[in-house]
């Protein structure tokens, strides 16, 4: 293939999607060497955490808003069908 410029340690888009193999060949690689000590790890992922919780919040309400402005537009529609129906009667 001419036209493909892969280098050999890149993954393809199959390889991206393939959950068979979860640690793909390169990922050594491209890992950094931390130093960092246990604490901070954990101060990110509480961080993380709260985020989490925060999104998980603001998805919920915002779920709640589109259900309820889904059954009002409904609501609204039969209404409208109801209008029309009883004048053809």
């Amino acid at each position: 293939m001419e036209g493909n410029n892969y280098n050999s340690y890149e993954t393809s888009w199959a390889d991206q999607w393939d959950y068979s193999d979860p640690v793909p060949a390169a990922s050594g690689a491209n890992k950094k060497k931390s130093n960092n000590s246990g604490g901070t790890g954990a101060k990110y992922k509480q961080k993380v955490g709260e985020g989490f919780e925060k999104t998980k919040a603001v998805a919920s309400t915002g779920v709640k808003k589109v259900k309820h402005g889904t059954s009002l537009g409904i609501q609204w529609i039969k209404d409208k069908y109801q209008k029309t129906t009883q004048k053809h009667q």
